[in-house]
């Protein structure tokens, strides 16, 4: 019997699991008729952050919010010295509570809040809507802010956005707050000036900008969320945000947002948690609405007026700063009642069984939708170390809709070879089954380490591979033989990973020239000391110094990638032995030796052409050259890797 939908046509050893699929679309199906009147599109429902929230009008002001448990609902700020008493709500159908105000009653930079009259107390609340967040540097607490700026932010990339998207996306993931070089936070504008045109030139395409949903704990690197709607005002006005925005996509450079549906902060005044009082309002209640292993609440999929926030957010960031699409934080967690926990999931029977969120499912599966027909060319990328059957397929095959999964397995791959085995016990075949093996026809962004491997209690890849002598032995003269092998595999890793381990690739910001040191925000533990929490960018700007060296070979390598477009193509094994890979992926022929001292002898492929990269050329800091021994055999020193054009 034919198989009905298309996922099970490409992978029929899920036909066991065929009822399962089908639940899914039957569910997700369900859900939208649920969700969507006669006529309505996912596009026109998701329109929350137009209906909810603080909205000038032509005749003066209007805010709604929806707290179905308040007894009474009243809009405070310093437009009426906070003042319980003057400015009542009024309660509508579905528990929405709403006021309307004459014109000049807010003002642009007020700062405002809700109260909630329940159980014989006012609750205060910042607007769960709210789109500017600001906090107190007297105190500490934060409020919504009026953002109404008499001159509205003029975009200026009409060529670019909805229009551009890369065959392969090159991601570079980025942090705000730590892409200065100073002991502090940085802004959107010190981004937009001093890190997009090192992007640029280095050759990343998109970049993934982590922690701008507004976070009340700095040093959560922004997974904390609490205002879902409000880009942090740590960095910048919204402005200034849009400025970024609109820069990079001047400079053809895509831009994507890290966003958080996969928990909230537990804060009840500035947060989700008992918004109205109750439990049970946009997360779920008891055990079940709590992380523990996250210190944080989980959001009810199950309930229509949750899917509308969160879509609603979906098109609010695509559609007022210009996104290009999402990498979705935490899709693990989502899936699994359990959040993935401890799981290993080595057989289809733990992706389709009692532990599977299928609401959360179909939440993915509606975001997807909503976020390709409102920008037809977003891209979404899951951060899912499962390997859900059909998360980048797409919805009408039986898949989730996303078209990017994270490789997760792969940097776990590199952090325990590197921490439990010597150079000399590296399992090559194992590395090729890493870095190759994966579902066919769901893309994956390959990446060898990111943001993850780099926070303080693990190490960056150069910091496993160096350790100390990163701080006394990288002079551009030393000779110190720990840094030489550090730079050596560092430059081998990025490349057999940026090649083998995706349809994309991803870098976290300074390890392309392998930053020292970990990341460890400003917090009680370290004396509220930013030393940890930013990038050292002259580093790799010395000439004195070999971090330049590491550079010049990540932008070789990414022109390497763009030019001969290697993700785009398939990938082919020629040959395996000892410490010697050598493979083909598109037109290009790689030849590795992961030799630790010796050099290899090397029989080349016959299609094997002129030589276009080698890892331990000067201007990369090496001294060694491959060279022929006769025809179609070259010596490969150890440590080094070379790429041939295909002779077609």
């Amino acid at each position: 019997m034919e198989p009905k939908l298309g996922i099970l046509r490409m992978d029929p050893t899920l036909q066991p699991f065929a009822d399962d699929l089908m639940l899914r679309m039957d569910n997700y199906a369900r859900k939208r008729a649920s969700l969507l009147g006669p006529g309505q599109t996912l596009r026109n429902f998701a329109n929350g952050h137009l209906y909810f929230g603080i909205h000038k009008t032509r005749s003066g002001w209007v805010y709604r919010e929806w707290a179905p448990n308040a007894e009474a609902a009243a809009l405070v700020g310093d437009f009426n010295d906070w003042n319980v008493n003057t400015h009542r709500m009024q309660r509508l159908d579905g528990g929405v509570w709403e006021i309307s105000l004459p014109k000049n009653t807010l003002q642009h930079g007020q700062n405002v809040k809700v109260r909630f009259f329940v159980g014989g107390q006012w609750l205060e609340r910042i607007p769960a809507y709210m789109n500017r967040v600001t906090q107190s540097w007297s105190d500490g607490s934060f409020s919504g802010q009026i953002w109404d700026p008499e001159q509205p932010f003029t975009w200026t990339d009409s060529a670019f956005f909805k229009k551009i998207k890369p065959n392969v996306p090159l991601v570079y993931e980025t942090h705000i707050g730590m892409a200065n070089e100073e002991e502090r936070i940085g802004t959107y504008r010190e981004f937009m000036e001093n890190v997009l045109p090192r992007v640029k030139q280095d050759g990343y395409n998109c970049i993934q900008l982590m922690a701008i949903m507004e976070h009340p704990y700095y040093a959560s690197f922004g997974y904390q969320v609490s205002s879902l709607f409000a880009p942090s005002s740590r960095f910048g006005t919204p402005d200034e945000l849009k400025e970024l925005i609109n820069t990079a996509h001047n400079m053809g450079i895509s831009v994507l947002l890290d966003i958080v549906h996969s928990h909230t902060v537990k804060n009840e005044v500035e947060g989700l948690g008992k918004f109205d009082g109750s439990d049970n309002l946009y997360c779920l209640s008891g055990e079940r609405g709590y992380h523990k292993a996250w210190d944080t609440r989980l959001f009810d999929y199950g309930k229509n007026e949750v899917l509308h926030f969160l879509l609603s957010n979906c098109k609010y960031w695509i559609e007022e700063f210009h996104f290009d699409g999402f990498r979705f934080d935490g899709v693990t967690s989502m899936l699994y009642h359990d959040h993935g926990l401890g799981t290993s999931f080595d057989c289809y029977e733990k992706y389709f069984s009692m532990n599977t969120n299928t609401e959360a499912v179909t939440y993915l599966q509606l975001a997807n939708e909503l976020i390709h027909n409102i920008n037809p060319v977003a891209i979404t990328i899951a951060e899912d170390m499962s390997g859900m059957p059909g998360m980048c397929l797409p919805i009408r095959q039986g898949g989730i809709g996303f078209d990017y999964r994270l490789s997760m397995g792969v940097p776990d791959f590199w952090i325990k070879t590197l921490k439990n085995q010597r150079d000399e016990q590296w399992d090559i075949g194992q590395m090729w089954h890493t870095l190759t093996s994966r579902r066919r026809m769901e893309k994956t962004v390959g990446y060898c380490e990111s943001h993850d491997q780099a926070l303080v209690g693990d190490k960056t890849i150069m910091f496993w591979l160096a350790d100390a002598a990163m701080y006394w032995h990288m002079g551009r003269e030393d000779d110190d033989p720990q840094v030489q092998r550090a730079m050596d595999y560092h430059k081998l890793i990025r490349l057999v990973t940026s090649t083998l381990a995706g349809e994309g690739y991803l870098n976290f910001m300074g390890n392309e020239f392998g930053h020292p040191e970990w990341i460890d925000f400003p917090r009680e533990g370290n004396g509220d000391s930013g030393k940890y929490a930013r990038r050292q960018w002259s580093l790799a700007d010395s000439p004195e110094l070999k971090y330049q060296y590491l550079l010049r070979f990540d932008q070789a390598m990414l022109q390497l990638l763009q030019r001969y477009s290697l993700l785009e193509e398939d990938t082919q094994l020629y040959e395996i032995r000892d410490k010697v890979l050598i493979c083909r992926r598109g037109d290009a022929i790689f030849v590795y030796n992961f030799h630790t001292w010796a050099e290899q002898q090397i029989v080349l492929p016959k299609e094997t052409g002129e030589l276009v990269l080698f890892t331990n050329a000067p201007q990369f800091g090496g001294k060694n050259r491959p060279h022929k021994v006769k025809d179609g055999v070259i010596s490969l020193p150890p440590r080094t890797a070379c790429v041939f054009e295909r002779k077609l």
